[in-house]
């Protein structure tokens, strides 16, 4: 009977976590220019387009990105003490916002580091951080295989089946009413904080080789400049 209710509840959460994530992919979504006005103004951040952060110092970056996680994370931990009051009556309905929640914040960070998910490349690469958060490593090779709407759903539920087997284990409290709601609240904030963590260093990283690249290109060009001048 137990383990009857346990799959029950697992396909449940499967569900919720995947529902969420299909409705950040199609409706929730960060506004591009709103963000860039948001990292003018509330940050500081002197940036005309996103590809302007290749011009700024990556630490000054990395705080910023730890401040939108910790923005995350606190809207997170409000979200899942009101839904904790029901118990298990409000687990699924908690776990659909907690992922849209979650995958605006990976949003953000993709464009903190100058990833603006405008090509269909981009936009699986937002996917492949967001399963890499969530401890699923998607193989390059099934992106190249499928054009980005059939790749995104396959990612989603690639998510939805391991980020349900961690939920159920550790969302065990959530069966207690009103005692769940401070349950909830502190596991929304810390599955935020682990998964921005962690997002936040696969688009670092990212941000880092095209860094590199781009100073490597830079070089060739001007050693292709000098050796066109007249001695």
């Amino acid at each position: 009977m137990a383990g009857e209710k346990k799959s029950w509840m697992r396909r449940r959460v499967e569900g919720a976590i995947r529902s969420g994530l299909t409705r950040a992919y199609h409706t929730v979504k960060v506004n591009p220019g709103r963000f860039l006005m948001q990292l003018r103004v509330a940050h500081g951040l002197p940036l005309a387009t996103f590809h302007g952060v290749y011009t700024l110092p990556v630490e000054r970056l990395d705080d910023v990105a730890e401040s939108v996680i910790r923005g995350g994370m606190k809207l997170a931990a409000a979200e899942g003490a009101g839904f904790g009051l029901g118990g298990i009556l409000t687990i699924v309905p908690d776990l659909g916002i907690l992922s849209a929640i979650t995958m605006r914040t990976i949003q953000k960070l993709s464009l903190i580091y100058g990833f603006e998910l405008n090509t269909d490349d981009e936009i699986a690469e937002l996917w492949i951080a967001a399963a890499s958060a969530a401890g699923v490593d998607i193989s390059r090779e099934l992106l190249e295989k499928e054009v980005v709407n059939r790749f995104v759903p396959k990612v989603i539920q690639r998510i939805a089946v391991e980020a349900g087997a961690d939920v159920v284990e550790k969302w065990a409290g959530r069966l207690i009413p009103v005692v769940s709601s401070a349950i909830g609240c502190t596991l929304n904030y810390y599955f935020v904080r682990a998964w921005g963590g962690r997002a936040r260093a696969h688009f670092r990283a990212k941000h880092i080789e095209a860094r590199r690249r781009f100073a490597a290109e830079q070089a060739q060009l001007m050693g292709a400049s000098s050796r066109t001048l007249p001695s």
